[in-house]
């Protein structure tokens, strides 16, 4: 009998990566996976811990499933990923309808994990994080055009707010031999745009090549033909070298697009962060990178109501976002999480405080990106077409400019031959609707 596995992963792209090999290891062990984790035997978790809301959505969807078992449609409940690692043996102290929690180590074992499970087993085991595979064989769960490559895991920063050293352990970077081979079996398979990912991606290399080895993998990865986009995601700053800026400048297949994860401009707020900068050194920076790549989308994300953060502190931040002008930004309030050295530091701030000053960096990042949308009126640009949207009865797809899961959409008519999913075209933009772009597709 081919018992039927369904898997709801949570938090970031890294984590999907983690959820795509567990799916690959019980497709070898003839498990039968299912996309509705409700038609399922056992029901994989694969839960998110970095922040408290992330943990609250954790939780949530353990009871919901949790709630299916009571009804009988699932046979039992498998929980793993950061929470698992992260809180251990008090995940089925606190919800006993779990059956098994599970450390990342652990995930090579999923499938004996699971059919102790169903025996009616309890199961709890937490090997040493660092056994959880670098790599391995992966079943795509993003659409066929487009898939995220873990170059690293772990994370070596330490920033006082953040508990990932802590659920992930070290840094530990793959070789470059070994990501090129990945990239040209998911090349092989449809996808066209490649998406690398990692807790810091510009710090790859320095634990096994002793230097920082960004630059060479991505020279080695526009090599493969079939390939159209590489796209860049949580890079530091301090780590923007010269030779980074020149790649990215250089090559085509990399989309001229660079996530910097900022959090803060004030060197004092920056250094009890545990990060370098300040407002000179990062307005240089950015200066620097679109005086070398022109027309380079910049995304960040931003940190309010770090403990002590003072009003004239929030005043310098909320100024640096007007001034840089960020074409793509997040801004999140501080969320004090337990065991980190951030929430043990005097001056915290108020909740309401720390909202507040989130959303008014995120009203005038919204003014922004709507300026943006309207600048773009007028021009030519390529789009990756992702599906139609039958109620507003167009398509849609993304720019260069455009991550997916975290950035918006150009929605755009075609007149003649139906565009295809997956593939590419070019638009005129003719409008805008808030931030986002509109257009008519150019016959060729």
């Amino acid at each position: 009998m081919k018992y039927k596995v369904g898997i709801i992963s949570l938090g970031c792209a890294k984590n999907r990566v983690d959820a795509e090999m567990l799916l690959a290891k019980l497709n070898k062990k003839d498990y039968e996976i299912v996309e509705d984790v409700a038609m399922s035997d056992a029901a994989i978790i694969n839960t998110c811990a970095f922040i408290e809301p992330a943990k609250q959505e954790s939780i949530e969807e353990i009871l919901e499933l949790a709630k299916l078992k009571k009804e009988g449609r699932i046979k039992c409940l498998i929980v793993t990923g950061c929470l698992a690692e992260r809180y251990q043996r008090e995940v089925m102290e606190q919800l006993p309808e779990v059956d098994a929690c599970v450390g990342l180590g652990s995930n090579d074992k999923i499938a004996e994990i699971i059919k102790e499970a169903l025996k009616g087993k309890k199961v709890e085991i937490f090997p040493p994080k660092e056994q959880l595979a670098l790599e391995g064989k992966r079943i795509q769960s993003t659409p066929t055009y487009y898939a995220y490559l873990k170059i690293a895991e772990g994370c070596d920063n330490h920033c006082t707010y953040c508990a990932i050293p802590m659920i992930r352990g070290k840094y530990r970077s793959r070789t470059i031999e070994n990501l090129v081979k990945e990239a040209q079996w998911l090349a092989d398979g449809g996808v066209r745009e490649l998406i690398l990912i990692a807790q810091d991606t510009s710090y790859y290399g320095n634990d096994i090549y002793g230097k920082p080895m960004l630059p060479k993998l991505l020279r080695e990865l526009c090599k493969i033909e079939k390939i159209r986009w590489i796209r860049v995601l949580y890079c530091y700053p301090e780590r923007i070298t010269d030779e980074l800026i020149e790649v990215i400048a250089d090559e085509d297949k990399i989309v001229k697009y660079l996530d910097l994860p900022l959090q803060h401009c004030s060197a004092e707020v920056l250094k009890r962060m545990n990060r370098k900068g300040s407002t000179e050194y990062l307005t240089s920076l950015l200066h620097k990178i679109r005086e070398r790549i022109p027309n380079i989308t910049l995304r960040s994300t931003f940190i309010t109501g770090f403990p002590g953060e003072s009003e004239e502190q929030f005043e310098e931040l909320s100024q640096f976002v007007k001034d840089m002008k960020f074409q793509r930004m997040g801004c999140f309030p501080y969320s004090q999480e337990e065991n980190t050295p951030a929430a043990k530091l005097p001056d915290q701030i108020d909740e309401d405080t720390k909202l507040k000053r989130a959303e008014i960096i995120s009203e005038q990042q919204q003014l922004i990106m709507e300026n943006y949308a309207e600048q773009m009126i007028g021009k030519e640009v390529e789009v990756l077409v992702e599906g139609f949207d039958r109620y507003a009865e167009c398509w849609f797809g993304r720019t260069a400019g455009d991550c997916p899961e975290v950035d918006g959409n150009i929605f755009f008519t075609a007149f003649g031959e139906k565009p295809r999913e997956g593939t590419f075209v070019k638009v005129k933009i003719t409008d805008s609707l808030g931030i986002d772009p509109v257009g008519e597709v150019i016959k060729n």
